[in-house]
């Protein structure tokens, strides 16, 4: 059957219609997952007891990295119903959007916010202010692990569409410049919703403008999971501590 094309959907809309392919979507990315998991779980300060992971999913791996540390006081916010379901049995779920954790007034140990959820937050002001509220929402010690789809990834994206978009920024740099369709085929039909992908200088921008700081970048291949030297040959995961004023 051919596939028809459908015009972009707002991303928690997305992934309530994504939702029965996740989980294989999810395996084909194993080796990614699991590698950002591994530097998650190793990052976790001591004694961490609470941990609140923004845009879960199914809650599987937020219940595995608690699991791992002894975390018992576990948070899954999660607005797409739909995945809440996929995911009976890994924890109590929060049915907010990130853009409403100014509800949340419970400190918490340890942030998870992975798989490139912060670029499916619009418009960009809207990333600062998810951002800001991780820095609101940590404990002193605590730590939030972010990890992004990076723009200048080429050996995912490819040598020129990399090139097109490195000079393009060079050029006319706008914060939309990262803005791109997101697609997956879900029984013929293309679902189509919005992302952004980031670069290392937009992250430190939106956590200066927080009050984050970086404490640890990670360069992650996103078809191996292996650490690599080089931005532009993984995914970026960060370590983020609250900013001391």
């Amino acid at each position: 059957m051919a596939s028809s094309m459908n015009p972009p959907v707002d991303p928690v809309d997305a992934y309530n219609l994504v939702a029965p392919v996740f989980p294989k979507l999810a395996e084909e990315r194993r080796a990614y997952l699991d590698a950002v998991d591994r530097l998650v779980i190793a990052a976790i300060p001591s004694g961490s007891r609470s941990l609140l992971d923004v845009g879960a999913g199914d809650g599987s791996r937020a219940r595995r990295i608690a699991q791992s540390r002894g975390i018992s006081e576990l948070v899954l916010l999660e607005p797409a119903a739909a995945m809440q379901r996929i995911g009976a049995g890994h924890g109590e779920f929060l049915t907010m959007r990130a853009e409403e954790l100014y509800r949340i007034d419970k400190h918490c140990d340890v942030i998870l916010c992975l798989w490139n959820v912060l670029g499916h937050i619009f418009p960009a002001a809207a990333r600062v202010e998810v951002l800001r509220q991780f820095a609101r929402l940590l404990t002193p010690r605590g730590r939030a692990f972010v990890d992004v789809n990076h723009r200048y990834n080429s050996r995912h994206y490819g040598a020129l569409p990399t090139l097109v978009r490195f000079l393009r920024d060079r050029v006319a740099w706008r914060v939309e410049n990262g803005d791109i369709a997101v697609a997956w085929e879900i029984d013929g039909t293309r679902c189509t919703t919005l992302g952004h992908v980031f670069t290392h200088g937009e992250i430190e921008s939106l956590c200066r403008a927080a009050g984050l700081s970086i404490e640890k970048k990670f360069v992650v291949d996103y078809a191996t999971g292996e650490l690599r030297r080089r931005d532009r040959e993984g995914q970026l995961l960060y370590i983020l501590k609250p900013t001391v004023a």
